[in-house]
């Protein structure tokens, strides 16, 4: 089991992702969805309720770990002072995810074993003390068993009624600030369902079902904020109509819709060559929440985003390139403040550490702090790229403005000195060639420095100034099982790689393209001056040769060949 926000996509949402790349202006151009937003309804009390959310942290690949107990999924034990130095972050709520598989009884009474329910008690309890609003739901069952409701409906609802009434129970007495979840990212795919009418009508059941057994229950469950999502918690119009539908129909003033983003899906995992945040990964996400805005929001029923970050943080962080990250992060916060909806930060240990408490990227947090309140300039890329043995020119950045004023550049903690080592004239930053020639005089490869730009508001924007050379790819023989190209990477970071054959057509898994994904198909390893080919690139490419192109930001190219002969495989340098 892969220690990541959730193991398999779905066919109809792989399908759907695939289909974004090559018709998403088709996807948005059904006249109810363009024009301006929907003027909005006289703010709710919910809506306010939701609104004091913001910013919101997931506490992932914990309670929601499938396995024996919270730390199968390799996370440590959830500690009362970790959830106190989330609070301290500036996160207002909290969702915990849990699923409840493991620690379930046998029908018909499916009774949660009581240590494990107490536990729950007791982080929810924590977080409470916190003063934090906080979500609890139903996690990974969805694709564990509930998947499967179509072919044994009786059973999975009897299951599914009977959790609910037990958290129910658990939790009626709790303060409002605590809020159910009926089910995350509702899906009926593994249980063979291919219509969509068939599943709209199983979540349906589910959420009021759901709905019927809390606010029977008594004591604060009669009017606790319950949160219902889209199939897939996804963003599709269809899925918006069918909850809204639900919603509509339940006629209930505490009811929160919910989705999931993790962005334009080939800029989200790096394929396709998509490495930098774009216009058409930028109108992703304005499509995605203006459909979002329109279909509750201006509707007088507030959404949460439960989930938000780019998927291919499930390989690792750096499988998007810093800059082009930060990009993403800081337009996502600014444009869904703007739509008031509450935003909650997937992160299942790879961002602030739960141990020592500190974020393994400040400047992404800096960036998504900025957004709560307000908007961070950014430019075009964070990194500057300097030939080694050229002579040394003016180096000219466009700069992301957004509405904010360039105040100052600095080199660590010496200020820059306007004119001498830098101009800006509007949003054009220039930065001077003897600036260059004395931050790169060592002729060391690789960055040199990092400069800081400071704007009269928001988060500051880093430029690397990287001395570079041609990277230099070696020979070598392996196995599909292990394979490594000796690298010199002489400065360079790689963004992509293509693969074809030489024989003509794409090689590899999703050879709809030519670009493979980053770190699911290869990887760099720069502390060892390799980079790898996975046995996933492997496991879907043919017998022959096959051509390879790596793409280097500094916009350097190389054609490598490799020669793949059932496990073994032969790699030679142009």
């Amino acid at each position: 089991m892969k220690k990541n926000r959730k193991n398999v996509l779905s066919l109809t949402l792989v399908t759907a992702l695939i289909l974004s790349l090559f018709s998403s202006a088709m996807a948005s151009a059904a006249p109810d969805h363009k024009g301006k937003p929907s003027k909005p309804a006289a703010p709710t009390k919910i809506q306010s309720y939701v609104s004091a959310m913001e910013p919101g942290w997931n506490l992932g690949n914990s309670l929601d770990a499938v396995g024996e107990d919270e730390t199968a999924w390799g996370n440590p034990r959830i500690t009362k002072e970790l959830i106190k130095q989330i609070a301290k972050q500036g996160y207002k709520s909290i969702r915990i995810p849990v699923t409840w598989e493991a620690h379930i009884g046998d029908a018909p009474d499916y009774t949660i074993d009581p240590a494990y329910m107490n536990r729950v008690q007791e982080v929810v309890d924590w977080a409470l003390d916190a003063n934090l609003y906080v979500m609890l739901n139903i996690h990974h069952d969805s694709w564990r068993w509930v998947s499967y409701m179509e072919k044994d409906h009786d059973s999975v609802l009897a299951r599914y009624n009977s959790i609910w009434t037990q958290i129910a129970n658990q939790f009626k007495n709790a303060p409002s600030k605590l809020m159910f979840e009926s089910i995350n990212e509702p899906r009926f795919t593994e249980g063979g369902t291919t219509d969509a009418a068939v599943g709209y009508r199983m979540l349906d059941e589910l959420n009021t079902s759901f709905h019927q057994i809390v606010r029977s229950s008594g004591g604060n469950n009669k009017t606790r904020p319950l949160v219902l999502p889209t199939m897939h918690t996804s963003s599709a119009q269809a899925d918006l109509d069918a909850l809204n539908e639900t919603i509509t129909k339940l006629n209930d003033p505490n009811i929160i819709a919910t989705v999931h983003y993790y962005g334009f899906w080939p800029f989200s995992v790096n394929i396709a060559g998509f490495t930098k945040f774009n216009e058409e990964v930028q109108k992703d996400i304005t499509d995605t929440f203006d459909r979002v805005y329109n279909a509750f929001v201006a509707k007088g029923i507030p959404v949460i985003v439960g989930e938000y970050g780019l998927l291919g943080f499930d390989q690792h962080t750096g499988v998007i390139e810093q800059g082009e990250k930060l990009k993403f992060f800081e337009f996502v916060g600014q444009y869904l403040r703007q739509k008031n909806m509450t935003t909650m930060l997937w992160d299942n240990g790879q961002h602030f550490s739960r141990t020592n408490y500190t974020w393994s990227d400040p400047d992404l947090y800096n960036t998504m702090k900025a957004s709560w309140k307000g908007r961070s300039s950014t430019a075009e890329s964070d990194l500057v790229h300097l030939k080694k043995g050229a002579a040394v020119q003016d180096q000219t950045i466009r700069l992301n403005l957004n509405g904010n004023t360039f105040k100052s550049l600095a080199n660590g903690n010496k200020k820059l000195s306007k004119g001498k080592d830098y101009t800006i004239k509007g949003d054009v930053l220039t930065l001077k060639s003897s600036l260059l020639t004395r931050l790169t005089a060592s002729g060391n490869l690789g960055v040199n420095a990092k400069l800081t730009a400071k704007f009269n508001k928001g988060a500051d924007w880093n430029l690397n100034i990287i001395t570079y050379d041609t990277p230099v790819l070696s020979d070598v023989t392996g196995t599909t099982d292990s394979f490594a190209i000796p690298t010199t990477f002489n400065g360079n970071q790689l963004a992509t790689m293509e693969a074809t054959y030489a024989s003509g057509g794409n090689a590899g898994p999703q050879n709809w393209t030519s670009f493979k994904e980053f770190s699911y198909t290869f990887s760099p390893d720069y502390s060892r001056n390799v980079i790898e080919l996975k046995p996933n690139f492997f496991n879907e490419t043919n017998d022959g040769e096959v051509i390879l192109k790596f793409h280097f930001w500094s916009g350097e190219v190389l054609t490598y060949k490799i020669t793949k002969n059932g496990t073994s495989v032969v790699g030679q340098a142009s």
